[in-house]
């Protein structure tokens, strides 16, 4: 009979249990009264008893043991879904009824938009029915080079929406600032433009007219959240307000961060992180560059600064000053 006392749950091992079944698995055996002091072992099948000696109980091994856990595991999620179904199966009819507070016609507040395409659609109907401002955020996004015909329709949907009298406000990193698509983009758009870029900003962002939001709702973008819930909107225009303000004019007058001390904005930028223990690799991701660009960046501070080696770098970083300026 099992302890109980001795609760966990039905398939977990615990630290007596692990080292009871450790010491059986090296001596091809244990005693039912070791066995007292983890019943869980014998409830779950890694032990059993010996057919010459009742007293004694054998490990099973354990490729065995975890094959037959997990075929458990899945009967379980194989139970859960078949129940879940029914649950549906129960619900599907009366959801049909509905009710006159939840008209079938009615705008959620939230969206999944299941690819790429259909977000693409999405935000092209919104810029068709908007009038007077398109907010967006844009991460570096390399593929675009690639990808020309990406870039052409988002700047004939983008003419488009000027052409209604609205205007545009868009942010991006410091990296594209004079990359060529970035520049032909702006150049070639006729109306009320403005660019601005900042060292790190948040994922996608696009808001048109302050009545609907566009984010990314997975990690590779495949997914769209479209989002009409005022709370969150004005949230979404708070945030791009701010970094906003903090961002540094690029069109239509681009305007050059100067340098202190022979440290460029983008260097200041990769030694704050670098000061907060950011690897390589982060410190090229969060600033939307190469990892190989961020290590040309990361040499030349440390032979402005005087550095021989990594820690030493930081500390020099810290004892510069460089970081007490506004960035």
């Amino acid at each position: 009979m099992t302890d109980r006392t001795h609760r966990h749950g039905e398939e977990e091992l615990c630290e007596a249990g692990m080292r009871l079944y450790s010491r059986a698995l090296r001596d091809g055996q244990v005693s039912s009264v070791a066995a007292t002091i983890a019943p869980c072992l014998i409830d779950i099948g890694l032990l059993h008893p010996a057919i010459d000696d009742l007293n004694r109980l054998e490990p099973v091994a354990p490729t065995v043991a975890l094959q037959r856990l997990l075929r458990l595991s899945e009967d379980r999620i194989a139970d859960e879904r078949r129940r879940g179904q029914r649950i549906a199966d129960t619900f599907e009819p009366l959801m049909r009824l509905g009710s006159p507070t939840t008209a079938s016609d009615a705008t959620p507040a939230l969206r999944i938009l299941g690819s790429k395409e259909r977000t693409g659609q999405a935000i092209e109907e919104a810029m068709r029915e908007g009038r007077h401002e398109l907010l967006a955020i844009q991460p570096h996004d390399p593929g675009v080079t690639q990808r020309p015909y990406i870039l052409e329709g988002a700047m004939k949907r983008d003419q488009a929406f000027l052409d209604h009298g609205a205007r545009i406000r868009a942010l991006y990193q410091h990296t594209v600032r004079y990359a060529p698509y970035t520049r032909a983009r702006y150049e070639q758009l006729t109306g009320d433009v403005e660019a601005r870029s900042l060292d790190e900003i948040t994922e996608r962002l696009i808001i048109i007219d302050r009545t609907v939001a566009f984010i990314p709702a997975s990690a590779d973008r495949t997914l769209a959240l479209e989002v009409r819930h005022p709370a969150l909107i004005a949230y979404f225009v708070n945030t791009f307000d701010r970094l906003w303000r903090l961002a540094t004019p690029m069109h239509p007058q681009a305007v050059e961060q100067a340098t202190l001390n022979g440290i460029t904005p983008r260097q200041h930028a990769i030694a704050a992180l670098l000061v907060e223990g950011h690897t390589d690799a982060d410190i090229a991701e969060r600033l939307g560059m190469n990892v190989r660009t961020a290590r040309v960046h990361i040499a030349k501070l440390a032979a402005t600064l005087g550095s021989e080696s990594r820690a030493q770098l930081g500390f020099l970083i810290g004892r510069s000053g460089i970081l007490d300026r506004e960035g």
